[in-house]
């Protein structure tokens, strides 16, 4: 290119002309996302479907309707992927918007990382909540959950 024209508009300048070698990470988190939206969609309305539409819809839910739902294998993997998808797409959308508009780096990475550590720590904290949900909590002498309790064993 000579020095009396220009580079067209989206032609990448300075450092960013340069590709570092490994994987594009970026590119990754960008089919992430679009993959992750799609089965969001499905998991998403599948369970809204499915708890508000069949059976006797909205007016059944209530502690033993969940309580039943995460009795099943199916519907525990269900919505922890739900849960896992979800926190994982909206932290990496996040991230983009830091990147995007915070132009300290030092700054940019704490907070990044804090989204990070945020996001894992909800993620194993609501997957342990629907692996280790047990609807029957000791000491609830007359209500009818206790009652179903004593009943199972």
């Amino acid at each position: 290119m000579t020095a009396d024209t220009l580079a067209a508009p989206r032609t990448p300048q300075g450092k960013a002309a340069v590709r570092k070698k490994g994987p594009n990470l970026e590119k990754w988190g960008w089919v992430f996302m679009r993959v992750s939206g799609v089965l969001l969609l499905v998991l998403i309305f599948g369970h809204l479907f499915v708890n508000l539409m069949v059976g006797k819809g909205i007016s059944a839910l209530d502690f033993g309707f969940v309580a039943g739902k995460f009795a099943n294998p199916f519907w525990q993997w269900w919505d922890v992927l739900m849960l896992w998808l979800a926190f994982i797409h909206g932290t990496n959308g996040m991230r983009t918007i830091v990147n995007d508009y915070v132009t300290n780096a030092k700054v940019r990475r704490v907070l990044v990382t804090s989204l990070w550590v945020v996001a894992g720590f909800m993620i194993l904290l609501g997957t342990l909540v629907v692996f280790t949900f047990d609807p029957c909590i000791p000491n609830l002498d007359g209500s009818v959950l206790a009652e179903v309790c004593k009943a199972q064993g």
